[in-house]
């Protein structure tokens, strides 16, 4: 049983790495740091490490709410610098 939960917990990593590289759209990455978080997140309970998994599993949205954040501000100061004519600043 624990080794199928490990082959699952290594397959959202591998899934959630391929996906951030390959994914074009900025918030399709963020889903996919999500998947590789919730990998990493099992890998770490499987080896007991329970400290650091609830440290993980309390930063990890927190880490994905400023991922958002940053995503919807480059997004309005690329549509400021296009509005305005301004592409090469």
């Amino acid at each position: 049983m624990e080794f199928l939960v490990s082959l699952i917990a290594i397959a959202l990593m591998v899934i959630g790495a391929f996906g951030i590289i390959f994914m074009k759209k900025p918030l399709d990455k963020v889903i996919m740091f999500s998947i590789l978080d919730a990998g990493f997140v099992l890998v770490v309970v499987l080896f007991k490490y329970l400290d650091v998994a609830l440290f993980a599993a309390l930063a990890g949205p927190l880490s994905t709410v400023v991922f958002i954040l940053s995503i919807v501000k480059i997004k309005e100061i690329r549509e400021k610098k296009l509005a305005s004519g301004d592409l090469n600043a």
